[in-house]
């Protein structure tokens, strides 16, 4: 594509639960999203990821539609369950097998896997023994990445431990709104904790076997709604527990020095054991960054800290972006701020790829897609932006290859370049996957 690099990598994203389906099929075990979905009022229309795109099934000719667009490069996801369907204990081989075949038809087709490990499907069992709050689950994570990382080392995947560990403790485990739906405060520190010792144990796993290691974050430049000093002081403190408790233990080895003062009484830090952070701050080979939109926050009141997104913060909207159907802005500036105030805060950054980067709307087929298409233009024209400057970015995926199932927000948000129709299950290429097709091959 004009403008960057020729050994640019260009790919699409998915993960396993948002695409598969076939939960009950081939010894696969119950995942906490299974669990969630199916409890009423967790997710819009109490609709769940049973069947969702049927991917399981229907692989071939989602890797034939990958093939035509014309990308080097697959973002997937193993489902945990699907290979160890109590998360610890016995090998599921049919579930193991799923993936080789799905990794050979990619090789089969010259695009390289990218395989996240971890997107969010915990195993049930796990869960019902404690879950990311307990040590115990980066032990099993870590037995589980060596499972995976044998089976398919053959296939030379570039490997991710975790997908937005964020969502996993925070909006898991203090907010709810995600599986397992707990609203806890410690809690969801010791889950942030034990996610991220769960990707050092399986950097050291998954490097054995030479191949790429890194993890992929969510981040959001926190923006102040207004001047004031309370909206300034505000946006970091949500800077802390969206970003900095994350990237601080993976990138300097240390949690932030404003740790204890922005969590007040939920600073009872126990989980954390000599040697952690030199395991979570294991170099990785890159860094996966997920950017949709800038958080804007205005201050609220500060109340006693219960859960760590307690912290007297009120998000709001700016005037003027256009937005997504989510509400999310749209911010292409946003991006090179990401990226370019990452190079500043952590010297020795490693190289970053844009792991997830897209928008949802309620589209048909037979529409124009133009919202789309601007979307990723305008995204891709501010990600040249931060490569003049001097970032180091070697790649781009977009979220998503097929419209699937969006979590708690069920199936009406689709961010696919191929709408699926749900009923049928017959996919059909929008016109962003052929204007992207045509951008990827000039």
């Amino acid at each position: 594509m004009e403008g960057f690099p020729a050994e640019f990598v260009w790919g699409v994203a998915t993960a396993a639960y948002q695409i598969e389906g076939a939960v009950a099929e081939d010894g696969r075990g119950p995942s906490i999203w299974d669990t969630f979905s199916h409890t009423p009022g967790r997710v819009a229309k109490g609709e769940t990821g049973d069947v969702a795109c049927d991917h399981y099934h229907r692989w071939p000719e989602d890797l034939d539609l990958l093939a035509d667009l014309g990308v080097d490069a697959y973002r997937l996801s193993i489902a945990w369950p699907r290979v160890k369907p109590t998360g610890s204990g016995p090998v599921e081989q049919r579930g193991l097998d799923f993936y080789r075949r799905l990794l050979d038809g990619l090789r089969s087709r010259n695009i390289t896997p990218y395989v996240t490990l971890y997107h969010w499907d915990l195993p049930q069992s796990l869960e019902d023994n404690g879950g990311w709050r307990v040590r115990d689950t980066a032990q099993r994570f870590a037995e589980y990445a060596e499972v995976v990382g044998s089976a398919l080392a053959e296939f030379e995947p570039r490997w991710i431990t975790l997908n937005e560990p964020y969502c996993s403790a925070i909006v898991g485990y203090a907010q709810g709104r995600h599986a397992p739906g707990a609203r806890e405060g410690h809690g969801a520190l010791a889950a942030a904790h034990h996610l991220l010792l769960a990707h050092g144990l399986a950097v050291g796993v998954l490097r054995s076997y030479g191949l790429p290691v890194g993890v992929t974050l969510n981040y959001s430049p926190i923006v102040p709604l207004s001047p004031a000093e309370e909206d300034r002081i505000a946006a970091r403190r949500l800077d802390l527990v969206h970003n900095r408790i994350f990237l601080d233990p993976l990138l300097r080895g240390a949690y932030p020095d404003d740790y204890d003062e922005v969590l007040g009484s939920l600073t009872d830090r126990s989980f954390v054991r000599d040697g952690d952070l030199a395991i979570i701050s294991t170099p990785v080979d890159f860094l996966g960054i997920n950017y949709y939109f800038r958080i804007h926050v205005r201050a609220g009141t500060l109340t006693a800290g219960d859960t760590p997104h307690d912290i007297g913060v009120v998000y709001g909207t700016p005037d003027g972006p256009p937005r997504t159907m989510l509400d999310w802005p749209i911010e292409p500036e946003g991006l090179v701020e990401t990226l370019v105030g990452l190079r500043a805060a952590y010297p020795g950054l490693p190289p970053i790829y844009i792991t997830e980067n897209g928008c949802a709307y309620p589209d048909r087929p037979d529409e124009p897609d133009d919202a789309r298409i601007a979307y990723v233009a305008d995204h891709l024209a501010a990600l040249r932006r931060a490569m003049a400057a001097g970032v180091d970015v070697r790649g781009y995926f977009y979220w998503s290859l097929l419209d699937n199932f969006e979590w708690a927000r069920g199936y009406d948000p689709r961010f696919g370049l191929v709408h699926v129709d749900y009923q049928t299950q017959v996919r059909t290429p929008k016109a962003s996957y052929h204007w992207l097709r045509e951008q990827l091959t000039s």
